[in-house]
């Protein structure tokens, strides 16, 4: 297989730096909508509503809607079940905890996905993934402090079942990805959310003042925008070159907690946080190794 040029590798890493920062600002604009007194129900809605247009528009301009018919529509309504569970769980960790916390603890997640796949799809994982879960596992102690934390326990809590959903969410895509392309993925987990939400909004929506409705069209704007740049970058670059990216999050997590709500991460979170990185760069790392191994293998055996 050959490798992407360079200039497709340039532009899928400046791609999913859109992406982290589009991220990073949804995080904080669902932050501050809670302070506004926005409900978890209608930052969902609003996340998924907005993105609706942006959406359908790339559909309808590039591949078409004959594209993202499917023949796994359970597959898809199990994947929303989960994204959606997901996406409310970050949401929550962003308004219990500070931004950039909040931000590290998610970095968690190629950790969890590490456990689930050996756990759940009985996966072999070698000595070097596990030591590498060992790291990671070590850098959230440092970050959290337990016992002598100031962040609220709860915060914390749901952090981490939040990453894992979102581990669990990985490997579903990964596995409805064998037969689906990632926009008919996308498509569906919006129609499939969006819908439902909507018809429940007359009931659980409430009034707002400008401001509060300008800042929940910023929030699905920022939501599809970062999908949708996530999708691209995938399509023009490997996973081991766009995933580090990521991890840009936490510089702009922190200057925007700073800027906009006063706060600054603790000492410990800049100890503990590159042992958490290090540990997901490591996982993505020996993951991409070994498959590039195994399709190898398969084809000196054709």
């Amino acid at each position: 297989m050959t490798s992407a040029p360079a200039e497709r590798r340039l532009l899928a890493i400046l791609l999913r730096l859109v992406t982290a920062l589009a991220l990073t600002a949804m995080f904080a604009i669902v932050k501050l909508a809670d302070a506004h007194g926005v409900t978890l129900f209608e930052s969902l809605f609003y996340r998924q509503a907005l993105a609706l247009p942006l959406v359908l528009g790339v559909v309808g301009w590039g591949p078409g809607f004959r594209s993202v018919r499917t023949q796994r529509p359970g597959a898809h309504v199990w994947r929303t079940v989960l994204g959606m569970t997901g996406m409310a769980l970050n949401f929550l960790t962003f308004t219990l905890l500070p931004i950039a916390e909040a931000t590290v603890i998610l970095f968690t997640v190629p950790i969890f996905a590490t456990i689930l796949s050996a756990v759940v799809l009985k996966e072999p994982v070698g000595p070097h993934r596990w030591s590498a879960v060992i790291l990671g596992f070590a850098g959230v102690l440092i970050v959290v402090q337990p016992g002598g934390s100031t962040l609220p326990p709860e915060g914390i809590a749901v952090g981490l079942v939040a990453a894992t959903v979102v581990s669990a969410i990985n490997i579903t895509l990964r596995q409805i990805g064998r037969t689906e392309s990632a926009t008919t993925t996308v498509f569906w987990f919006t129609i499939l959310s969006a819908l439902p939400f909507g018809a429940l909004m007359p009931v659980l929506g409430k009034a707002h003042d400008g401001w509060t409705f300008g800042l929940l069209f910023a929030l699905g704007l920022m939501g599809g925008l970062a999908q949708l740049t996530s999708t691209a970058s995938l399509r023009l670059a490997p996973v081991s070159v766009v995933l580090p990216i990521d991890y840009s999050s936490l510089v702009w997590s922190a200057l925007i907690g700073w800027l906009v709500f006063s706060t600054v991460p603790s000492p410990h979170l800049w100890l503990g946080a590159p042992l958490i990185i290090a540990s997901g760069l490591y996982i993505v790392y020996r993951e991409q190794k070994l498959h590039r191994e195994r399709t190898a293998g398969a084809v000196a055996t054709d």
